[in-house]
């Protein structure tokens, strides 16, 4: 049987996206706005979003940049950190519009210095977030040096990881933007609370393309690109079916001249093509009837939200990707630019 040419699905969400603030955010958010309903954003700004009232502001500002006509419900999450409060959890999951908290190992990614140094010091925290059901939402590396990079995934799950699920049998966890085959494994073999999002240049690219021709400044993310045997579990989890997986396009927006320096910042821009990605994977993977499940219905499941009732249309024409998007006074470099992805929203 031919693979359809098109495909309609229930309109889909994005459970892991960076919107920054201000101008940029303003030229970014159209993007993920015409294709997902509602996106957790992503709460790491200059400084960080670590109360219920900076996430009231910071989605209002959100709300009125939205282009008029547009619909879209941006889920606010809070910044964890060493000094939070457990009755700022109690508040969060009361205000009815913050739906999680991020936990950055202090270090490990862009604007992560104040995250947390010791899990010990967040006890009182988590204790409130598995009493009111308020998920967890882990950046999940280690950041001791000693460590090679291209583990540093692999030995928090290891070390981390299993703690905390053990410790906290009731808390709800998202580990975010998975990218080994210990990560995948890890998340099907735990229990319901135990879940996983996975990024579409995951699924697309192994560490090879950090390098081909050259090194590839935006090809560089955190958590960095894998080996293909890491490559090929995500493809097998993400369209397995399980409810454990689900998409988070961790689409990070980085002005031109941050990426291609000496020293250039973590993140891939996708929100401009968010899920016409993920439609090449599962259908170079021969399930693309598995693709409403991951993008649009475990997500809703797992945070206890009603699915979304509109419908977006996928067809299988090539979509052009400019080589360079707008970004408040400055320019950003999307994936694939200059070239193009196999599926389009219509």
């Amino acid at each position: 049987m031919n693979p359809p040419d098109s495909i309609t699905l229930t309109r889909p969400d994005d459970w892991h996206l960076h919107l920054r603030d201000g101008p940029e955010m303003a030229a970014v958010l159209p993007d993920t706005a015409r294709r997902f309903a509602r996106a957790i954003v992503m709460p790491n700004l200059k400084p960080p979003v670590t109360t219920v009232a900076a996430a009231r502001a910071y989605r209002d500002r959100i709300l009125a940049a939205l282009p008029q006509g547009m619909d879209f419900e941006p889920l606010m999450t809070l910044y964890l950190t060493d000094a939070t409060p457990a009755a700022e959890m109690r508040l969060a999951r009361e205000s009815g519009f913050v739906h999680g908290v991020k936990l950055y190992p202090a270090g490990a990614t862009t604007n992560s210095a104040s995250g947390v140094t010791d899990l010990r010091k967040c006890a009182a925290a988590l204790d409130a977030m598995q009493e009111v059901g308020l998920p967890l939402l882990l950046h999940g590396e280690v950041t001791d040096q000693a460590v090679d990079v291209f583990d540093r995934e692999r030995v928090f799950v290891e070390n981390t990881l299993a703690g905390l699920v053990r410790d906290y049998p009731r808390l709800k966890l998202v580990l975010e933007h998975i990218t080994t085959r210990e990560a995948a494994e890890f998340v099907a073999a735990a229990g319901p609370q135990v879940a996983a999002t996975i990024t579409a240049h995951h699924l697309l690219m192994n560490r090879n393309a950090l390098f081909q021709g050259g090194v590839r400044p935006h090809h560089y993310c955190l958590p960095i690109l894998k080996r293909e045997l890491h490559r090929e579990a995500l493809v097998r989890a993400a369209t397995s079916g399980s409810t454990k997986f689900f998409l988070g396009t961790d689409s990070a927006p980085h002005a031109r001249h941050t990426k291609e320096t000496d020293c250039g910042c973590a993140g891939m821009y996708t929100a401009n093509a968010g899920i016409e990605l993920y439609a090449e994977v599962f259908d170079q993977a021969a399930a693309l009837d598995r693709l409403e499940g991951f993008a649009s219905l475990h997500g809703p499941a797992f945070y206890g939200l009603p699915r979304n009732t509109g419908t977006i249309t996928l067809k299988r024409i090539p979509m052009a990707v400019p080589g360079e998007i707008p970004y408040g006074a400055h320019t950003l470099v999307p994936l694939r630019a200059g070239g193009t992805v196999a599926w389009s929203l219509v």
